[in-house]
């Protein structure tokens, strides 16, 4: 019995142990939904304020340390008749100020008290470096940033000319010397707006209507002028004639010896254009020869194309006869060397200032042979048509051919410095309104 109950446990497991086991598959497990990629956000850049260009002041204060050496060039003499020009000119005048230089308004009694510290030290007596240490001690000095921001300054120069002429019109004296004729209009355009400012405009009316004036080749070529009785003379050289309007003031000497001295009184309105563009431009000159020198030899050279050439100068210079010149923009004779012409929107008439440049040494015939630096104090006496911003200046070199000459070879970069007397007190710091 026992075995058979063995036996059947036997036959049991053998089955258990053989069976197959058969299960149900596993659903399908469902796929993953697709992943989204979201990109990584890109961070904005930083709202930045505008960026506002601001132009360098015309004038910054020199630090001690770097103020040039104040070395003259010429005599003290002729120094100081400048600087009472100036003085005569605050004292009947008044200037116009207060005018910004860096970071300080400097007002006209400054400039004055200026001029008179430097007459007084002229007039020490003490030695050229004692002087030069009382100028250290004494003023502030402001140099002009230039047209670059890098204090480049390019110094020309100009001269009064004189010339032959008559009071008649001759076969030999063709060429008229204007005065300012009654309708030519000035309009200060400052009446009309603040932001018209220190603008003007000259004009004539015609039928009810203010329209430009004449042009250079309307009043010479076209003779819009002729018959009205406006010549203050006539002389001999067409030429000649161009250049004085460019000079702005010269003298006439007459059949009978005397000098008719004449200055200038008024401008057509018209642009002033050089000539040297169109020169360049028709292969008449070379880069080479564009100089006052060699503009004029080709003009003396070729009368044929005058006619040509100088209209393209659209801006006429009409005169008036004076007692004495040449005179300034200040109303007072110019001293051979002193005088600068600046732009008055940029730098105060009648300042004292100081010059740093090259000059060129020229033999009989005005050739340049050589160029040598020189230094001087100046005064800003005088404008030019084509003395604007801060990087310009004009040196008045006298009267006559050497002056001329000099004049017109003289073109370089160079340094300007203008000079305040110090106050005990300091100065008023600019703001965005005069004082």
């Amino acid at each position: 019995m026992l075995r058979r109950i063995s036996f059947f446990i036997l036959v049991l497991f053998f089955l258990s142990g053989c069976a197959v086991r058969i299960e149900k598959p596993a659903p399908p497990v469902p796929a993953p939904p697709p992943r989204t990629t979201v990109p990584p956000e890109i961070p904005k850049p930083p709202v930045l304020p505008p960026v506002i260009w601001k132009p360098a002041p015309p004038l910054v204060r020199v630090p001690a340390l770097q103020l040039p050496p104040f070395t003259d060039d010429m005599d003290l003499e002729s120094l100081e008749t400048a600087v009472e020009k100036s003085l005569q000119y605050y004292k009947r005048a008044g200037g116009r100020g207060p005018v910004r230089m860096d970071d300080t308004w400097v007002s006209i009694k400054d400039l004055q008290d200026s001029l008179i510290a430097l007459r007084e030290i002229l007039r020490s007596g003490e030695t050229a470096e004692a002087k030069q240490t009382r100028i250290r001690e004494t003023f502030d000095v402001y140099q002009s940033t230039g047209s670059d921001g890098e204090n480049t300054v390019l110094f020309t120069g100009y001269f009064e000319s004189i010339m032959k002429g008559s009071r008649k019109r001759t076969e030999r004296f063709k060429y008229p010397v204007y005065r300012a004729p009654a309708d030519a209009i000035k309009v200060n355009l400052g009446r009309f707006g603040e932001k018209y400012k220190n603008e003007q405009l000259i004009g004539r009316v015609k039928n009810g209507e203010l329209i430009p004036y004449y042009t250079r080749g309307e009043i010479e070529e076209h003779g819009s002028l002729a018959g009205r009785d406006l010549e203050l003379a006539w002389v001999d050289d067409r030429v000649d004639l161009f250049f004085l309007h460019t000079q702005g003031s010269g003298k006439i000497e007459l059949t009978d010896g005397k000098l008719l001295q004449i200055g200038y009184a008024l401008k057509n309105g018209r642009p002033f254009q050089s000539v040297s563009p169109y020169l360049l431009k028709m292969g008449k000159i070379t880069p080479q020869e564009n100089s006052y020198k060699e503009i004029k030899k080709y003009l003396k050279e070729h009368p044929e194309e005058l006619s040509e050439i100088l209209v393209h100068n659209e801006s006429f210079i009409f005169f008036r006869i004076v007692k004495e010149g040449p005179v300034g923009a200040i109303e007072e004779i110019l001293t051979p060397g002193r005088p600068i012409a600046t732009d008055p929107d940029v730098f105060p008439k009648g300042a004292l200032a100081f010059i740093r440049a090259r000059k060129p040494i020229l033999d009989k015939e005005g050739n340049v042979e050589s160029w040598i630096p020189f230094s001087r104090f100046v005064v800003s006496q005088d404008v030019g048509g084509l003395i604007k911003g801060a990087g310009r200046v004009d040196l008045f070199c006298g009267s006559g051919g050497e002056a001329e000459m000099l004049a017109g070879s003289l073109k370089e970069k160079g340094e300007l410095y203008f000079l305040v007397k110090k106050r005990p007190d300091g100065r008023q710091p600019a703001t965005a309104v005069r004082p």
